[in-house]
C-alpha cells in the first residue's frame, strides 16, 4: 500500500525540495548519477507520416506542430536508437467505425472548409472548439493508425511498450466532435486489447476529465477507467465528479479524481500512486493505456495546475513500474515548447535512458529559447486549493469504491470477433534517420 506523502517522494529520479530555502515547492532533478536506474523494456514508437503539419487555424489552441517538435528532440536525443520505430497505416473507415457512428463518420470524410453550414455541423457538434480544416479527416485516419497498430503489437506479444504521442485524444464521442477532438482513438485502441486481454485500465493524467472514454464504457466491467482531472468552476468538460462510478455491470468501474486549480508536484504524485497502485493490485489488468495529456503541466496555455515535467514523468515512470504491457499515448497540451519538454523526458523514462537537461540541437531550437533545457522551472505559479483534508478525503473515496470491485471480474470464454483486415501491416521507418521530421 503506498503511504500519501504530499511533500516528498524519494523514490523517484528526482526529489521533492519543500525546504523555505527554495520556497516554491518544485520538482528538481538529481544530477544523473545520483538517478536510479531504469529497466529497458521492449519499446515500439509510431510516428504517423505528415501528423505534425495539419492545422487547426491560426487561433486555435491545438497546434499538431507539437508533434514535430517532440520527435525531432527524440531523435536528437537517440532514443529512437532504443526503440523500435514504425510509420503506421491510417486507419481506415471500417476501423473508425468499430466505435463512430457511420452517419458521423461519412459527414467527417467528406466535409471540407468549402461545405456551406447545415444542420449537421450543429448535429456533429462543429464549431469553435472543433473546427473544419483542410485534411482533418486524414489527420484523424493517421493519429488513429498509431494507436491501433501500439494496440495491436501489444497484443501480438512482440513488444512491452508501445508509444504514440499523436494519439490520446479523448473527448470525442460516438456521434460528435468535442473538445478539439474529432476520432476517438483511445476507445478504439482499448476496444482492440480487449480482443486479447480479459481486462484493461484507462489512465488519464490529462487536466480535462476523459468523458468521451469513460462514456465508451460507463456499462463495462471490463475497462476501469481512472482519471485526474480539473473538476469545478464551469471547466470543460464539466464531468468528472466522485459521483460518476458507472452504471448497470460497469458501476464502480469508473474513477475520478477531481481535482482544484494549483495541485502541485508532492501532493498530486503522492495521491496518484495511491490511487493507482491498489487499482492495479485490485482489478488485476492485462494491459494499461496511459494518456498523457501535457495541460496538466505548470503554465500550460489552458491549464491550471503546477506539474513539473519532472513529476508527470514520474507518474509514467511508476505505471510502466508495475511490467504490465502499456499503451502509451498524448493528448492535451497547448505551450508547445514544454508538450515537446515533457512527451520527449517520457520517451526516455519509458525506454529506461538519462538524458541530459540540455537540449540537443534540432532546426526548431527556437522554441526553447532562452534556456534550451529539458527540464524549466516554473516562473510563475497557480495558487494551490487543493487541502490536504480534501486530497485525503478524495483518497479515501476511491479507495472505498475499490471496495465494491470484489476482486477483478473474470470474462467467459467467448468466440473472438473477426479481425477485419488481418494483420496490422507498418513500415519500419525513422530508424537511424534524424532527418526525418
Amino acid at each position: 500500500m503506498v503511504v500519501l506523502d504530499y511533500d516528498t517522494y524519494s523514490d523517484s529520479p528526482f526529489f521533492y525540495d519543500g525546504s523555505a530555502a527554495n520556497g516554491s515547492g518544485q520538482a528538481v532533478l538529481q544530477d544523473a548519477a545520483r538517478m536510479q536506474p531504469h529497466s529497458s523494456p521492449r519499446v515500439s514508437y509510431y510516428f504517423p507520416k505528415g501528423v505534425g503539419e495539419y492545422h487547426y487555424g491560426e487561433r486555435h489552441p491545438m497546434k499538431p506542430a507539437r508533434l514535430t517538435l517532440t520527435n525531432r528532440l527524440v531523435l536528437g536525443y537517440g532514443l529512437h536508437e532504443r526503440m523500435k520505430c514504425y510509420t503506421p497505416r491510417w486507419a481506415t473507415r471500417e476501423e473508425l467505425e468499430m466505435f463512430h457512428d457511420g452517419d458521423y463518420v461519412e459527414f467527417l470524410s467528406s466535409v471540407t472548409p468549402s461545405t456551406p453550414p447545415s444542420s449537421a455541423f450543429t448535429r456533429f457538434n462543429f464549431a469553435d472548439d472543433c473546427p473544419v480544416f483542410d485534411g482533418m479527416y486524414e489527420f484523424c485516419r493517421a493519429y488513429s493508425g498509431g494507436s491501433l497498430a501500439g494496440a495491436r503489437k501489444l497484443t501480438s506479444g512482440s513488444t512491452d511498450i508501445a508509444i504514440n504521442w499523436s494519439g490520446g485524444l479523448h473527448h470525442a464521442k460516438k456521434f460528435e466532435a468535442s473538445g478539439f477532438c474529432y476520432v476517438n482513438d483511445i476507445v478504439l485502441a482499448i476496444m482492440e486489447l480487449l480482443r486479447y486481454h480479459p481486462r484493461v485500465l484507462y489512465i488519464d493524467i490529462d487536466i480535462h476529465h476523459g468523458d468521451g472514454v469513460q462514456e465508451a464504457f460507463y456499462n463495462s466491467n471490463r475497462v476501469l477507467t481512472v482519471s485526474f482531472h480539473k473538476y469545478g468552476n464551469d471547466f470543460f468538460p464539466c464531468t468528472g465528479a466522485l459521483g460518476e462510478v458507472g452504471t448497470s455491470l460497469g458501476k464502480h468501474f469508473c474513477l475520478n479524481v477531481p481535482l482544484q486549480d494549483g495541485i502541485d508536484d508532492g501532493a498530486y504524485v503522492s495521491l496518484f500512486k495511491a490511487v493507482i497502485e491498489p487499482c492495479i493490485s485490485t482489478f488485476r489488468p492485462e494491459s494499461i493505456v496511459l494518456q498523457c495529456g501535457a495541460d496538466s503541466l505548470g503554465l500550460d496555455r489552458l491549464g491550471c495546475f503546477n506539474l513539473s515535467i519532472a513529476a508527470h514523468g514520474e507518474c509514467v515512470r511508476f505505471v510502466k513500474s508495475f511490467g504490465l504491457p502499456l499503451l502509451v499515448l498524448g493528448g492535451g497540451g497547448y505551450t508547445i515548447r514544454n508538450v515537446a519538454r515533457c512527451w520527449t523526458y517520457e520517451t526516455a523514462v519509458l525506454t529506461g535512458c538519462n538524458v541530459a537537461d540540455q537540449l540537443p540541437p534540432t532546426p526548431y531550437m527556437d522554441y526553447f529559447a532562452p534556456t534550451y533545457r529539458l527540464h524549466e522551472p516554473l516562473q510563475a505559479r497557480v495558487e494551490n486549493n487543493n487541502s490536504r483534508a480534501s486530497l485525503e478525503k478524495i483518497r479515501r473515496e476511491c479507495l472505498e469504491q475499490l471496495r465494491y470491485l470484489h476482486g477483478a471480474p473474470s470474462v467467459q470464454m467467448h468466440e473472438l470477433p473477426p479481425d477485419m483486415h488481418g494483420g496490422w501491416i507498418e513500415e519500419e521507418a525513422m530508424k537511424d534517420d534524424k532527418d526525418k521530421a
